[in-house]
């Protein structure tokens, strides 16, 4: 999934950094993701600790890591993902309100893809209350079509915007693929609340961080994901078709502090690690400052390379780069 601020580039650092403070065996620990949007750092440590708790407020967020972290045994679904696959379009909520040629004009989705996403949405709902499939099942397919429905988006990256032209990948026909997931013997928990709240009531011995580094807020970015995952009824806003969405102190540059500082005060972990980046709302030395006061504290950085559209220009430009920051704190 095309995702800001997805760390699939920089999983490596980070679970290398990891590793390095707290050690290579894992099995005994249990890792949280608290901000865990698409899921992808927790997948990494799903095989590696005793158990992952992964969290995020966004539904599509909770919808993914329901799957990729809460699924740990295997589940039947060939026949499932086929059925789905063969379904004839319906012109439902998506058609209508974000799709080529719908009553409200917005070409998120070809009016081919917009009616398969209606008819797949449908039927994996009455699948559910009809008790044909159970609650695994249920995450497995929705993660299927949020990520498969994602790839014929015709959007430059987020859904803050649709093109007025459809794109090529955008033009192709959706085909539902399935989310598949690592198997384990443990299981794992999965949330969607307030991280601040949920943090209160869980413990363990490794908490990662990636929260909103800006002023950028995922439930406006991604709503339309949040629009399939959900699929209930209420009045699209504005030319984009925009939905109420959850608002992060994160993004708010007068409570980010406050809030990283309650957050660390609550948590009951013993290793602490922030991702974070040079352009965030919060400074280096401010984190510095702030976890300081719960222990022992170091830094570690790695740059890394910006996208560029322009792939002929200079690429040893400073700009072309930005760093990212791994806070780590021991608290004591």
């Amino acid at each position: 999934m095309n995702y800001i601020g997805s760390k699939h580039k920089l999983s490596s650092f980070i679970s290398e950094t990891i590793s390095g403070v707290v050690g290579t065996d894992l099995s005994q620990k249990i890792f949280c993701d608290l901000f865990a949007g698409t899921g992808i750092i927790g997948r990494n440590f799903k095989t590696k600790a005793k158990q992952v708790i992964a969290n995020d407020i966004e539904f599509y967020s909770f919808v993914l890591n329901r799957n990729y972290i809460g699924n740990y045994k295997s589940i039947s679904y060939e026949e499932l993902i086929k059925k789905l696959n063969n379904l004839e379009g319906k012109k439902g909520f998506i058609f209508h309100n974000y799709s080529e040629n719908g009553e409200a004009g917005r070409n998120y989705f070809t009016l081919e893809n917009g009616q398969k996403i209606d008819a797949i949405r449908i039927e994996i709902e009455t699948w559910k209350n009809a008790s044909e499939i159970n609650e695994n099942q249920y995450y497995f397919l929705l993660a299927s079509l949020l990520e498969s429905a994602d790839k014929v988006a015709n959007t430059a990256s987020v859904y803050g915007a649709y093109l007025k032209k459809i794109k090529a990948s955008a033009a192709k026909t959706l085909v539902l693929k399935p989310a598949l997931f690592q198997e384990t013997k443990g299981k794992h928990q999965v949330f969607q609340q307030d991280s601040n709240e949920l943090i209160k009531n869980i413990e363990g011995d490794i908490l990662y961080l990636d929260p909103p580094y800006n002023a950028r807020q995922y439930g406006a970015n991604y709503h339309l994901l949040n629009t399939i995952a959900k699929y209930d009824i209420f009045v699209p806003k504005g030319v984009t078709g925009l939905r109420d969405y959850y608002k992060s102190d994160y993004c708010k540059k007068g409570e980010v502090l406050n809030s990283f500082t309650e957050l660390l005060k609550n948590a009951q972990f013993k290793y602490i690690f922030l991702s974070y980046n040079n352009e965030g709302l919060m400074s280096s030395e401010v984190v510095k400052l702030a976890m300081e006061q719960f222990g022992k504290y170091h830094l570690e950085t790695t740059k890394y390379q910006r996208f560029k559209a322009d792939k002929t220009e200079n690429r040893n430009h400073k700009a072309d780069h930005t760093f990212e920051y791994l806070h780590v704190l021991e608290k004591l």
